[in-house]
């Protein structure tokens, strides 16, 4: 698996897809993060989900490189498809990390320093929200969406309920809780959850459909 996750990088970063997410997130940031008086969870509730969506443009612009032909050919050194779900998966999470500690310390610099509580939540929050992006970015992609529209109406649509939906108990309540200041623990723990099962799920329903359809 780590070795599809390096190839995925390797891909990620020839195709240069990456660039148009990553600069529009560093954009949202250096908006967001400039009053030092400004309280920091209203702010990371508004990066964690612009985080949402980069990552699941990430995972359908790395998933969309390889043409049928060349998945093939990942898929037969690979074996199964789940070191290849895997490492694409670790892939984008590894950039999300990334993005992460770039949003915390560009936001603990410009507002003169944070606590570590709310280094921890505010890190913890983006990471869910990058899960939530990549269980919708598996099934979005071309592995199963081969029409570039319809991959990027299915992902919006599916953004938008995640994201939007006050009773889906997803993103959508964990990121009101941080923009208007209310109690977190309930919110970030359904969260959690949620984030992981739907990634289960996602990439366990996307392995099936492909081992149907090889």
């Amino acid at each position: 698996m780590l070795a599809m996750t390096r190839y995925y990088l390797a891909l990620l970063g020839h195709s240069q897809r990456y660039l148009p997410a990553i600069l529009a997130y560093i954009a949202v940031n250096t908006v967001l993060y400039t009053d030092p008086k400004s309280p920091l969870l209203p702010q990371y509730g508004i990066s964690a989900g612009s985080l949402l969506v980069v990552s699941c443009w990430l995972t359908i612009a790395m998933l969309d490189v390889e043409d049928p032909v060349q998945r093939l050919v990942t898929f037969s050194h690979a074996r199964r498809w789940r070191s290849v779900l895997g490492g694409a998966t670790l892939a984008v999470f590894g950039c999300a990390v990334v993005l992460i500690l770039v949003t915390v310390l560009w936001s603990g610099l410009r507002t003169g320093g944070f606590t570590i509580g709310t280094f921890a939540l505010g890190a913890a929050a983006h990471a869910v929200c990058a899960l939530f992006g990549i269980a919708i970015g598996l099934p979005c992609s071309r592995l199963l969406i081969p029409r570039v529209g319809w991959s990027v109406l299915a992902a919006i649509f599916a953004l938008a309920a995640v994201l939007l939906v006050k009773w889906l108990p997803l993103a959508n309540p964990l990121l009101r809780a941080l923009t208007s200041q209310q109690p977190l623990t309930g919110p970030f723990t359904v969260a959690v959850v949620a984030a992981i099962a739907v990634l289960l799920a996602s990439a366990t329903a996307v392995g099936f459909l492909l081992r149907r359809n090889a």
